[in-house]
């Protein structure tokens, strides 16, 4: 996907209805599986690379190095990286990525209050 510059001021950019648009782009990015995870995970904390992998069930190294470079990019989260040997690397949300979070707790609390109905229903469509 080709990286849309922000103009700023032309409302078109953040149309999440138009295809071309910079907020289609960012709700894309942001709304992918391991991106939420991982902000979930963070949560209040500051975690370190190799224990948001531990938080994360299932995720590779490569994908979690490249979800935390866009959610840094899109201002989610900061890196702070720690001139030692061997290097330490932390990671903490900003305050778009805790507002951000709050929304993904909201989706985390639908996804236990419907998954019994929802189970059923998957169970009768593919029967």
């Amino acid at each position: 996907m080709v990286t849309k510059q922000f103009s700023g001021g032309a409302r078109d950019e953040a149309d999440l209805r138009r295809a071309d648009s910079l907020g289609r782009e960012i709700f894309s990015d942001v709304a992918n599986k391991w991106a939420l995870l991982i902000i979930e995970a963070l949560g209040d904390d500051t975690l370190r690379f190799s224990e948001l992998r531990s938080e994360v069930e299932g995720i590779s190294h490569k994908m979690l190095t490249q979800n935390l470079r866009m959610l840094e990019r899109y201002g989610l989260l900061e890196r702070t990286a720690y001139p030692t040997v061997p290097p330490r690397v932390e990671y903490t949300l900003t305050e778009p990525g805790r507002a951000l979070r709050k929304t993904i707790d909201g989706l985390c609390d639908w996804t236990h209050r419907y998954f019994g109905e929802i189970e059923a229903s998957c169970r009768r469509f593919d029967a």
